[in-house]
C-alpha cells in the first residue's frame, strides 16, 4: 500500500528522520498557512508523476501568495485524479542531493539498502549509465543494521566529517522504519545537504505491506489504515475495475493483451528483456466473456500511448476460438489502425485459427496489420517482433517528476 508523501514524512519524523517543517492543507484548513516558515514549496499530494511539469509543484514567498497558489491547485483534476490536499513545507537551499532506499530483493530473498551520490534524478538511468554509482548492501531478513554498516554506507555516498554521524543515523533510522513497519519500500530521493549545513529528507516514498497492517495499531492512530486508493486509479484503471478485470497502467508503448495473470507478468518481463516498454498489466481470468475480451482490447486501442499490441492466448479453461471471435468482432466493428502481433496455442486452437483466417479473407484491409502466430513460433520471437514494430512506430515522449 503506497503512502502519500505527507504520510511518509510523518513516519519519517516519528523515526527521527529530518524532514522540512511542513503542514498539510485542504479546502477547510487554509488557516494553517500562517503556521509555516516562508518561502515555501507547495506540493500537490498525488501518486501520479510529473507534478512539476503539470504546475502542481509551486513556490510562494508569503502567506498571500501561498493562499492564491494553494487555491489554484486544490480541486485540480490531474490524469483523472482530483487533488484534495497539498503539502506546504519550507523551501530549503540545496547544496548536494543523494539517494537512499531500502527494499526487498526478490531474487536474492534479502533486504537491500541502495544508495548513491546522485539523487533527485531517475535512479534507473543512473544505474544503467553509471552502474558503479549505485551501492548495494544486503541484509538477511530480521537482521539488525550495526552502526559500522550504517557508517560505511554513509561514507560511500560522500557523507563525511560533521555529516558522517547524522548520515549514519538517518540510514539506521530508515532501516529501522522499514523493518518495524513491515515495509516493501522506504525511499528518500533526494536526501539533501542544505546550504545551512542540515541533512534532510526532501521527499518520501513509503510502501507498506497491507497484509501486515493488523500488526500496527500505531499506524491507525495516525490515520494510516489498509485501503484501496480508488481515487488514485487512472481513468483506464477505473474502467477496468468497473468492467471486472485487473488492469494497471504502466508507462510504455506496447499494449499487453494476455490470457492470464501469470502470463501477463511473464510478458511484461520478456518485453522489457528485449528492450521494449510495456504499457500495462492485464488479466483476462479464466473463460472471459466476449464482452470482457472486447473491452480489454478496446482499452488498449484507446490508450494514446500504445503503438502496438502484443496478444497471447494459451487455451486451457479459456478457449482460443472464443478469444479469436472477440478479436475479429472488435476489429470489424472498430476498424483499429494499431498493429497487433499475437500468438495462439492450446484448447480450440485450430478452430480459432480458422476464425482469424476467414476474417482475413473477407476483410483483408482491416486485418493487414494483424499477425497471429501458432505454437511452433516461440513466444520470444513474437515479442521480439512486437518490440521492433513499436520502435518503427516511434515512441511517445515521457517526462520525469520534479517534485522539489
Amino acid at each position: 500500500m503506497r503512502l502519500y508523501e505527507y504520510e511518509g514524512k510523518r513516519l519519517f519524523a516519528r523515526y527521527r528522520l529530518p524532514v522540512p517543517r511542513n503542514v498539510v492543507v485542504d479546502g477547510t484548513s487554509l488557516h494553517q498557512l500562517r503556521n509555516v516558515v516562508y518561502p515555501v514549496v507547495i506540493k500537490a499530494q498525488t501518486f501520479v508523476g510529473s507534478r512539476g511539469k503539470a504546475g502542481l509543484v509551486q513556490f510562494a514567498r508569503d502567506e498571500n501568495e501561498a493562499r492564491d497558489r494553494v487555491c489554484s491547485v486544490l480541486g485540480t483534476v490531474y490524469s483523472g485524479h482530483k487533488i484534495d490536499r497539498v503539502l506546504i513545507e519550507e523551501k530549503v537551499r540545496i547544496k548536494k542531493e543523494l539517494y537512499l532506499a531500502i527494499l526487498v530483493d526478490r531474487l536474492a530473498h534479502r533486504i537491500v539498502v541502495m544508495s548513491s551520490r546522485y539523487g533527485g534524478v531517475d535512479i534507473e538511468e543512473v544505474g544503467h549509465n553509471q552502474p558503479d554509482a549505485i551501492f548495494k548492501y544486503y541484509f538477511s531478513p530480521g537482521s539488525i543494521m550495526h552502526a559500522y554498516a550504517a557508517r560505511n554506507i554513509a561514507s560511500e555516498i560522500g557523507l563525511e566529517g560533521p555529516f558522517l554521524a547524522p548520515g549514519a543515523g538517518a540510514i539506521s533510522d530508515l532501516y529501522r522504519l522499514f523493518i518495524e513497519l513491515d515495509c516493501k519500500l522506504s525511499e528518500i530521493n533526494p536526501l539533501v545537504l542544505t546550504a545551512d549545513g542540515r541533512l534532510m529528507a526532501l521527499d518520501a516514498k513509503v510502501d507498506l505491506d497491507e497484509d501486515a497492517m493488523f500488526r500496527h495499531p500505531e499506524l491507525a492512530a495516525m490515520g494510516i489504515v489498509a485501503r484501496h486508493e480508488v481515487g488514485e486509479l487512472s481513468e483506464r484503471e477505473r474502467f477496468a475495475k468497473k468492467a471486472g478485470f485487473p488492469y494497471v497502467d504502466l508507462d510504455g508503448d506496447i499494449g499487453v493483451f494476455p490470457g492470464g495473470a501469470g502470463f501477463g507478468i511473464a510478458a511484461i518481463d520478456l518485453i522489457e528483456h528485449y528492450g521494449g516498454k510495456p504499457a500495462n498489466f492485464m488479466d483476462s481470468g479464466g473463460a472471459p466473456t466476449q464482452d470482457k475480451l472486447r473491452a480489454m482490447l478496446g482499452l488498449l486501442m484507446d490508450n494514446p500511448r500504445v503503438r502496438v499490441i502484443f496478444g497471447a492466448r494459451f487455451g486451457g479453461i479459456s478457449r482460443c476460438d472464443d478469444w479469436a471471435k472477440a478479436v475479429v468482432q472488435y476489429v470489424i466493428e472498430n476498424r483499429p489502425t494499431k498493429p497487433m502481433i499475437m500468438r495462439m496455442a492450446g484448447n480450440m486452437e485450430e478452430e480459432g485459427r480458422k476464425i482469424i483466417e476467414k476474417a482475413k479473407s473477407e476483410h483483408g484491409d482491416l486485418f493487414r496489420k494483424i499477425r497471429v502466430y501458432a505454437y511452433d513460433t516461440p513466444i520470444e520471437e513474437v515479442i521480439k517482433e512486437t518490440v521492433r514494430v513499436a520502435r518503427e512506430q516511434g515512441r511517445p515522449e515521457t517526462s520525469g517528476d520534479n517534485n522539489r
